[in-house]
C-alpha cells in the first residue's frame, strides 16, 4: 500500500520510492488480503509503474488456512531478479519450445532403454530464453533438474509421448530447440511382467520416430534448432544431420571429450546453419553455452531474410 501510493516514512519506502533500477516484490499475506480489492488495487498501480510483483504461493498459511498468500519459493523469486536484470530482451513476443533429458523406452515394468542425457543444456537453453522475453514450453524426459520458473512444464517418459507434446505445441511456437536425446529405438514388444534373469535375452527393437525431421516438415514459420552428440567427425556427421532434417541450425559437441557433454556442468559446440556457417563455441559453464546459442539463433534470424541456402 506505501509503495503503490508513495508514501516513504522509514528506510525501506524511501529507498524504494528514490529507485531508478527495477523493482521486484515479493509479497506474502493471508489469503483474504491478497484478494481484497484494496490490494488487487495496489498490486495493478504498482505493475502499471513497471514494477514486478510476484504471485504469492498457494498452501498453508499462517492463520492456520490455506490459500495463495505463502512467500514464493527462492528458485522463483530468482528466476524473477534474473529476468528483471537480463541485459538483452531479444526474445520477447516469441514462444520457444525446447525439449531436454532422456528418453525411458519400457523393456517391462521394471527395465528401460535410456542414454546419458542429464538434461543440464536444455533447462539451461530453458531458463536463458525466459531471462530474454520468452513464453517457454519445457518437454522434458525424466531428469532430477526443477524446471525453471515461469516456464510451461511438460514432462514426458518415451520418445512417443515427447512427439506428442512437441506436435501439440509446435503451431504456436516461433522458434523450436530439440535439446533432448531421444532414444533411435523402442522394444517392439514390452513384457507385461518382470522379466526373470538368469537366461539369455533377445530383444527386438524397432525405430522410434523422427520427431526432429518431422517437426522440421511441419512447422509453419518456426526457426527449428537441432543437437547433435558424436564421438568423431563431429562437423561432418552434424553437417550430415542438419542437412539431412531439414532444419536451420545444429549445435553439435564431441561427447567422447571429458568434462563436456553429458552429465557435466560444461560444454563445448559447434554451431552449424543452413547457410553453410561454422561456429565454434570454447568450453564454457552450458548456462553461458545457452546464452551464446540463443544469441547466435537472433542473429541468424535476423538475417535469414538475406541469404539464400548454401
Amino acid at each position: 500500500a506505501k509503495a503503490a501510493h508513495g508514501i516513504a516514512d522509514d528506510f525501506l519506502t524511501t529507498l524504494l520510492l528514490a529507485a531508478r533500477s527495477p523493482v521486484l516484490i515479493a509479497p506474502a499475506m493471508d489469503g483474504g488480503m491478497w484478494a481484497h480489492p484494496a490490494v488487487v488495487e495496489n498490486v495493478a498501480t504498482l505493475r502499471a509503474r513497471g514494477v514486478t510483483v510476484l504471485e504469492p504461493e498457494a498452501g498453508p498459511l499462517a492463520s492456520g488456512l490455506s490459500g495463495q498468500g505463502r512467500f514464493p519459493e527462492v528458485p522463483t523469486i530468482v528466476a524473477a531478479l534474473l529476468g528483471a536484470l537480463a541485459p538483452v530482451r531479444d526474445l520477447a513476443g516469441e514462444h520457444v519450445l525446447v525439449t531436454a533429458g532422456p528418453t525411458r523406452e519400457p523393456i517391462d515394468p521394471v527395465r528401460y532403454i535410456s542414454n546419458r542425457s542429464s538434461g543440464k543444456m536444455g533447462y539451461s537453453l530453458a531458463a536463458a530464453a525466459l531471462r530474454r522475453g520468452a513464453r517457454v514450453t519445457l518437454v522434458s524426459g525424466p531428469t532430477a533438474l526443477t524446471p525453471p520458473a515461469g516456464a510451461v512444464f511438460v514432462p514426458v517418459q518415451t520418445a512417443e509421448e515427447m512427439r506428442e507434446a512437441v506436435l501439440h505445441h509446435l503451431a504456436s511456437a516461433t522458434i523450436v530447440i530439440k535439446a533432448a536425446a531421444v532414444a533411435d529405438y523402442r522394444v517392439r514388444h514390452v513384457a507385461p511382467a518382470k522379466i526373470k534373469g538368469k537366461r539369455d535375452l533377445a530383444l527386438e527393437l524397432t525405430p522410434n520416430p523422427d520427431i526432429l525431421a518431422e517437426v522440421a516438415a511441419r512447422r509453419t514459420g518456426a526457426f527449428v534448432v537441432g543437437f547433435a552428440a558424436e564421438t568423431h567427425d563431429v562437423a561432418v556427421h552434424a553437417r550430415a544431420k542438419l542437412e539431412s532434417k531439414g532444419i536451420d541450425a545444429l549445435v553439435a559437441n564431441d561427447v567422447s571429450q571429458q568434462g563436456i557433454g553429458f552429465e557435466a556442468e560444461e560444454n563445448e559446440v559447434l554451431l552449424l546453419d543452413r547457410w553453410g556457417g561454422t561456429h565454434a563455441l570454447p568450453r564454457m559453464a552450458k548456462t553461458a553455452v545457452a546464452d551464446a546459442i540463443l544469441g547466435h539463433i537472433v542473429a541468424l534470424r535476423a538475417a535469414a531474410g538475406k541469404k539464400t541456402p548454401a
